[in-house]
């Protein structure tokens, strides 16, 4: 099936340059033609002489089901502009990186086997991290193409995600006033003064509803 796509979208496919590209067509190895108004179309299915190609990968994210309307649009939004890509939708948080479709996303990453991933934004692949992610693709010689759509990054996401990241450390906090006595008397505990540490953790119990303390 052919898929001819203009100049800018097949440079990303094939990951060559305009020039390589253009230098193709002359000699007859990608298939191309011009429209009315005289714009290339190049079908990036027809280089048969690089059948080692790694394909496209479209990644689309959402936090939960009842946002399959957002993944919807964000897979429209990827598809018209890399048509013809594999697409994988994950529902999950931004912070949980044991999602089914991002584990396999880096697995066939750390396998070589993918050589571009697409994401409207950064925080689809992760809210935290992405610089690690980036790196490691780097490694398994595949790029991650973010197309700054921030519209199809719902705010309601990152207020959930923030929200889980306050609760998880207040309930950490909280914890330590069960150890109170033991933080104090800890010679190798670091930072202030005992007496200093005394005064920190009364404060904090303070703060704590009658119930909790």
């Amino acid at each position: 099936m052919s898929t001819y796509v203009p100049p800018r979208i097949a440079v990303q496919r094939l990951g060559v340059c305009a020039r390589t590209l253009e230098r193709w067509e002359k000699e007859g190895k990608i298939k191309a033609y011009r429209t009315p108004s005289g714009q290339r179309r190049y079908d990036i299915t027809s280089v048969v002489h690089l059948p080692s190609t790694k394909p496209t990968i479209l990644y689309a994210r959402v936090s939960s089901r009842n946002q399959k309307a957002d993944l919807l649009r964000q897979v429209e939004f990827l598809v018209a502009r890399y048509p013809g890509c594999e697409i994988i939708q994950d529902i999950g948080s931004g912070l949980n990186f044991k999602r089914k479709g991002l584990i396999a996303l880096l697995e066939r990453i750390y396998s070589g086997d993918i050589g571009m991933v697409v994401v409207a934004s950064k925080d689809r692949l992760c809210r935290f991290g992405f610089d690690l992610i980036s790196w490691f693709a780097q490694r398994g010689g595949c790029k991650i193409l973010v197309l700054n759509n921030s519209t199809l990054s719902p705010e309601r996401e990152m207020v959930e995600d923030m929200l889980a990241i306050i609760h998880v450390f207040s309930c950490r906090l909280y914890g330590l006033g069960k150890y109170k006595k033991q933080i104090i008397e800890d010679p190798d505990v670091p930072g202030l003064p005992k007496e200093r540490n005394q005064e920190s953790l009364d404060v904090k119990n303070s703060c704590q509803p009658e119930s909790l303390q």
